[in-house]
């Protein structure tokens, strides 16, 4: 894997860098601001992933969505998996409503478990969503939407993993049920979010994206 690092703290950036290369990914540039971030991205065509901070000079606001949101569109080989201090519901919104392919969204805490960081990265890099946990808890506890109210809990525990990017076989690990029985729940997800089947839809996408976007707006 072939990875540029956007990350405006020299401390932080090194030790992510020295990170992954001691795991075997090739760090291919390391940037401090979004318009070095685009320059990167634009000189090595072969990059699997940026790993970005949202927050990044000049005003520190959402200058690293922002860069991550025209990567996704003007290179949508290329994964991009952001990084913020804290919860803020409308940046998860935003990336998943770009195409909701090879994106991720984790709280910087959560680069400490390394194994976790890794399994992340690759999963986004292979095509996969990863929102973090703590971020799902937070949007689904302010979540007020009526449609989302239909859930029975575990039903919402099954969205929550989804969110994380789970699939099937791992929601069912986690919740130590079996695999039909998730299945089971899925399809009564969309059921009661009235999420029809559509080929040109990711209703596993649709189903996160609701909640998502009821929240944005409170956050």
């Amino acid at each position: 894997m072939r990875v540029i690092i956007a990350e405006d703290s020299v401390l932080l950036r090194g030790g992510m860098a020295r990170l992954l290369e001691d795991a075997g990914i090739e760090i291919v540039a390391q940037v401090g601001d979004a318009d070095a971030l685009l320059a990167a991205v634009a000189e090595h065509d072969d990059v699997d992933l940026c790993l970005v901070d949202i927050r990044m000079p000049p005003t520190y606001s959402e200058e690293g969505m922002h860069a991550a949101i025209r990567i996704r569109a003007e290179h949508p080989d290329v994964a991009v998996l952001l990084l913020s201090q804290h919860v803020v519901g409308t940046y998860a919104a935003q990336l998943l409503g770009g195409g909701a392919a090879k994106v991720g969204y984790l709280l910087k805490d959560r680069v400490a478990d390394i194994d976790e960081f890794l399994e992340t990265l690759r999963r986004i890099a292979d095509g996969g969503t990863a929102i973090d946990p703590e971020v799902v808890a937070q949007l689904l506890s302010r979540n007020t939407d009526n449609a989302l109210d239909r859930l029975s809990p575990r039903e919402t525990e099954v969205l929550a993993a989804m969110a994380e990017g789970l699939t099937n076989a791992g929601i069912a690990e986690r919740l130590v049920i079996t695999e039909r029985a998730v299945e089971k729940h899925v399809r009564s997800i969309f059921t009661k979010l009235d999420l029809l089947p559509d080929p040109h839809d990711h209703r596993r996408v649709l189903a996160v994206l609701q909640y998502l976007r009821a929240s944005s707006g409170r956050s």
